[in-house]
């Protein structure tokens, strides 16, 4: 069987259409698609559905795509590094949500780097559908997302639990009255400023409905798509926000914010370790892998 062919049907597979694999390709598309039939020839099985938006992989399809994606992702992993690299562990290309990958991947990982097995690290940022999608499609060999994929392409593991806290600057906290509020008083938030990261007010609105069983009456006052900037904005007095406990826990000890609530069971968001399936046989990525889920444990 053709390796090229092999490599360009798991291209489709990982990009889920033909014009998609063909740009990461850097051919056609009439290439990639006369590449497909010829492979599917030489199986005597089809191997995609054809759709109107994209393709789907039949089950021969999946089963060839999870047997062939490991060893080819090895093979790339050959050509790029050399056969004569004195590295063993070679290069790392991370993807993850900006602020937990800053304030908890990136310290641990940074560890591995001064080793005597020649670590090294490349990292993007990104939301959960594009740190997946470019998984997928090869871009990265390790990602950090709050959403768990589906199908057999991609393995999640859970890595740690974040939870989240109802934070505001000490004179909205006086504002609202005395002492920590009851899940039943949501009310008494109604109205004031709201600091989010979206229009659509994601963290609050989770956790309203966790905690208070309810929407927020409110709408975002300051929004800001970065975690660590509307902890800035809470601090000076912007408004009520939903922050990760990890990220707020240095400025709740000083009371720069206060915690409005404290909930017998705080609302949680999980994040998870995700690969291509079978790449935990590349000793960087394994090392990688092993390392921030040993790590993990001591997070709170």
């Amino acid at each position: 069987m053709d390796l090229a062919l092999l490599r360009t049907f798991v291209t489709v597979h990982r990009a889920g259409s033909f014009t998609r694999a063909a740009a990461l390709l850097g051919l056609s598309q009439p290439a990639v698609t006369s590449q497909i039939r010829t492979l599917e020839r030489q199986l005597g099985r089809p191997l995609f559905l054809r759709q109107a938006r994209g393709v789907t992989p039949t089950t021969i399809g999946d089963e060839l795509a999870h047997k062939a994606a490991p060893h080819l992702d090895a093979l790339m992993e050959i050509a790029e590094t050399g056969l004569d690299d004195d590295s063993s562990l070679g290069t790392l290309h991370l993807a993850g949500p900006p602020e937990f990958t800053a304030e908890r991947v990136l310290p641990a990982l940074t560890e591995l780097i001064d080793d005597s097995q020649g670590f090294a690290l490349r990292v993007s940022f990104g939301n959960a559908d594009e740190t997946l999608e470019g998984l997928g499609a090869g871009h990265h060999d390790l990602a950090i997302t709050t959403a768990q994929p589906r199908g057999a392409l991609l393995t999640a593991t859970a890595l740690c639990d974040e939870e989240h806290v109802l934070v505001a600057a000490p004179r909205w906290a006086e504002r609202i009255g005395p002492g920590k509020l009851h899940p039943k008083e949501a009310h008494l938030l109604e109205g004031l400023p709201v600091v989010e990261v979206h229009e659509s007010l994601p963290f609050i609105a989770r956790y309203w409905a966790s905690v208070f069983d309810s929407g927020p009456a409110a709408s975002g006052t300051v929004v800001v798509p970065d975690l660590r900037a509307v902890l800035a904005c809470a601090i000076s007095g912007g408004g009520l926000a939903v922050l990760p406990r990890y990220l707020c826990v240095d400025a709740l000890e000083r009371g720069d914010v206060i915690a409005l609530l404290e909930p017998a069971v705080p609302p949680l968001r999980t994040y998870f370790l995700v690969v291509r399936t079978g790449t935990l046989a590349m000793p960087h990525i394994a090392r990688a892998h092993e390392w921030l889920l040993r790590t993990a444990v001591g997070w709170s």
